[in-house]
């Protein structure tokens, strides 16, 4: 993979087609839960804006990376017990069927809390 990417179609066209075909479907899911982001490349990885940091995603050699900041494995715990998950980051494993129902969920979970984060600086500052 190149050392410096730029946009989310290099980084997705830097991997096999297997890869890009999963990488593509998690971008799409977060195109139609979030048609309003911002993409981006933040971390050499794909990443979502949305009144802040919405999720970042990456492939590896043996899982894809998802990160949809800690508030966002929190409250799906009991969904993600099967996988391998740290303070705001979740492994889907390669060779299993990757979640993309659950993928959507915590997207949507945060694309809500974020819009609610600027409802309430927007309240603040009145």
């Amino acid at each position: 993979m190149k050392t410096h990417i730029e946009t989310i179609d290099e980084y997705i066209n830097s991997f096999p087609e297997d890869i890009q075909i999963i990488l593509s479907k998690i971008r799409h899911i977060i195109r139609k839960a979030a048609p309003e982001a911002v993409e981006t490349i933040s971390y050499q990885m794909p990443t979502f804006r949305l009144n802040g940091n919405l999720v970042h995603f990456a492939a590896f050699q043996n899982h894809i990376g998802f990160y949809p900041t800690p508030s966002g494995t929190a409250a799906f715990q009991k969904e993600l017990s099967p996988y391998k998950s740290g303070k705001g980051s979740i492994r889907f494993p390669l060779d299993k069927p990757i979640p993309y129902d659950l993928i959507e969920k915590i997207i949507l979970f945060r694309v809500k809390e974020n819009r609610q984060k600027k409802e309430n600086r927007s309240y603040i500052e009145q």
